[in-house]
């Protein structure tokens, strides 16, 4: 097995399950977030795990399941759908891992515009409710 292939196989174990003491093992120190409401990259350890987990908070509510998958080297995109508070999300995952299997980018998109901002409006709750612990 690949380092991606590990890392994706670990991935796909934390997808859905906010565990960030497992996540942080899987995220590489200089890793970069694009996420599909947020601006700017969000970057470095601490925040692409923060990220993560609240991503994996918000989503893993709402029957969260990966629907296809393509894996190129050392790159996966990964098709999911989900829905939350009666909005079927559609999106994608694009994962770039290093060559020691950790999680180096990940970009996340997300359609229709209705999905974007129910996604928008729980993260915000997630992450607050990460700063405030």
């Amino acid at each position: 097995m690949t380092p991606t292939e590990e890392g994706l196989a670990q991935w796909h174990e934390l997808a859905t399950t906010p565990d960030p003491a497992r996540l942080a093992t899987l995220v590489a120190k200089d890793a970069v977030f694009h996420s599909p409401v947020v601006h700017t990259p969000q970057e470095g350890h601490a925040l692409v795990v923060t990220y993560l987990s609240a991503a994996a908070a918000t989503l893993g509510q709402g029957q969260f399941e990966y629907v296809r998958e393509i894996v190129h080297g050392q790159d996966a995109m990964l098709e999911f759908t989900c829905v939350l508070d009666g909005i079927h999300v559609n999106g994608v995952d694009i994962i770039r891992f290093d060559e020691s299997g950790k999680i180096s980018d990940f970009k996340v998109m997300i359609r229709p515009i209705k999905a974007v901002n129910k996604v928008w409006e729980m993260m915000a709750a997630q992450l607050q409710s990460a700063r405030s612990s």
